[in-house]
């Protein structure tokens, strides 16, 4: 609550009203009290999520507001004109600072050496075979030469294979024999395997949907196939690859670190509604390592519990509760700096006075000019880890001591990340990384972030 600093403590305050009052009706005041307190802070922490929704559709943080935008908020109940005017001169947040590239011009690009080389040779015109001085026929001296990346269209083609057979004509007992067919992908199909790769590639590298292969492959070889049958393929190739996932699952697991996110997809149901179900890919990984991505139908506990199984090392998420109680015993729990710094922005955009959240904002920045450094001077995992040792120590003096109480109460944060807040610190750790923003972009403690 919003308090004047004359006012007495509320403690003291019940005190004095305990001293004076019998204790049923001291009783009832004071839970009307605390009633009327809680209710106060609920309208404060709905009016600050109401601001900040505003700030979101009608100002950008790096804009003033317009003139129509400022009537609009005017109009909203509860925003007062002093709010709005406050609102929009405030001055944007201090940017973080951007990566310098120098961008060298790359001229024009060789083309690559490995590419076959086809040759085609144009001669000269008959006037350009006859000197024009004497009339004596000219001599090839050279060649001006060029190159052009050229491609051939993709051509579709039928093998026919033939097995031979054999028989004894000695011993017509024994039977024939043939030849034994190759492994094949998908048995006794129309394609060859080299199709069945083609569009799974185009699928998952290229995002090309399946009804455009479908009729790109009816327009250029005549054949018809439906998007059923490719979704078969895909299938088909998918259990295929279940052996490899689990490989690459195993390998991780034998790590000490982890990163896992997960991301919405839309599934298409049959079940008449008309709406897709939400649906989820975990993705577990490390840095510049492997990342394996586990689809699941929801987003329950059922899917990491099942594929961190027993994992005792550092397992770095966005805070998710989901996570709180996967893996083995002794698994440590870290968070990601940017996730905890997006709550602290929006707590200086409400609250742009507020100069602990500021200097917590920037704290973070210092973190992620650390991690830009590194990456800027194309340092692998090991020297970019030596780099931010020599350089934590300057952050963490200055991280102490631990949040103030009047931070959480201000800071935008849903009641459940508060507690955790207070327990993050800053620390090096050689096995982790700042963020988990760099897991999905193939495509991301006691709870801390990045540091047990």
């Amino acid at each position: 609550m919003n308090r004047n600093s004359s006012e007495p403590p509320i403690d003291e305050l019940l005190e004095q009203l305990k001293s004076q009052l019998p204790e049923s009706l001291f009783a009832t005041v004071s839970a009307k009290f605390l009633a009327l307190q809680y209710a106060e802070l609920k309208i404060q922490v709905l009016e600050e999520r109401l601001r900040l929704k505003r700030i979101q559709m009608y100002g950008p943080g790096s804009e003033k507001l317009t003139n129509e935008q400022l009537e609009l908020l005017e109009l909203e109940p509860g925003v007062s004109t002093a709010e709005v005017q406050a609102e929009s001169a405030r001055e944007p947040l201090p940017a973080r600072a951007a990566e310098k590239r120098v961008r060298h011009h790359p001229g024009r690009h060789a083309l690559p050496a490995e590419l076959p080389r086809v040759e085609r040779v144009i001669a000269c015109t008959a006037e350009q075979c006859m000197c024009g001085g004497c009339g004596r026929e000219t001599t090839v001296i050279g060649y001006e030469e060029s190159e052009q990346l050229d491609v051939e269209p993709a051509k579709y083609f039928v093998v026919v294979t033939k097995r031979e057979k054999r028989a004894c004509k000695s011993c017509e007992e024994r039977g024939v024999l043939a030849a034994p067919l190759p492994p094949r992908i998908i048995e006794k199909s129309l394609v060859s395997d080299r199709v069945v790769v083609d569009t799974v590639v185009s699928k998952y590298a290229d995002h090309c949907p399946l009804y455009r292969q479908s009729a790109m492959l009816e327009r250029d070889s005549g054949v018809e196939l439906s998007r059923q049958t490719l979704d078969g393929w895909v299938m088909r190739v998918g259990e295929l690859l279940v052996p490899l996932a689990e490989a690459l699952r195993q390998e991780l697991l034998r790590g000490s670190y982890l990163q896992a996110d997960e991301t919405p997809v839309g599934v298409q149901m049959h079940d008449g509604n008309g709406s897709n179900h939400l649906a989820y890919l975990w993705q577990y990984g490390q840095p510049h390592g492997a990342v394996v991505f586990d689809f699941r139908m929801g987003r329950g506990r059922e899917g990491p519990k099942h594929f961190l199984g027993n994992f005792d090392g550092l397992l770095q998420s966005d805070g998710y509760a989901v996570y709180d109680s996967v893996g083995g015993p002794k698994l440590v729990h870290a968070c990601c700096w940017s996730h905890a710094r997006r709550k602290f922005v929006e707590a200086v955009k409400l609250h742009p006075q507020d100069v602990e959240a500021v200097r917590i904002v920037r704290l973070i920045d210092e973190l992620f000019a650390i991690d830009a450094e590194a990456r800027t001077a194309n340092l692998d995992h090991a020297r970019g880890t030596s780099c931010a040792e020599k350089e934590l120590p300057r952050c963490s003096r200055r991280s102490r001591p631990p949040l103030p109480q009047h931070v959480l109460q201000h800071c935008p944060l849903a009641p459940w990340e508060k507690p955790r807040t207070t327990r993050w610190r800053f620390g090096p750790n050689s096995r982790s990384s700042w963020n988990t923003r760099n897991l999905s972009s193939a495509t991301i403690s006691p709870k801390t972030p990045c540091a047990p």
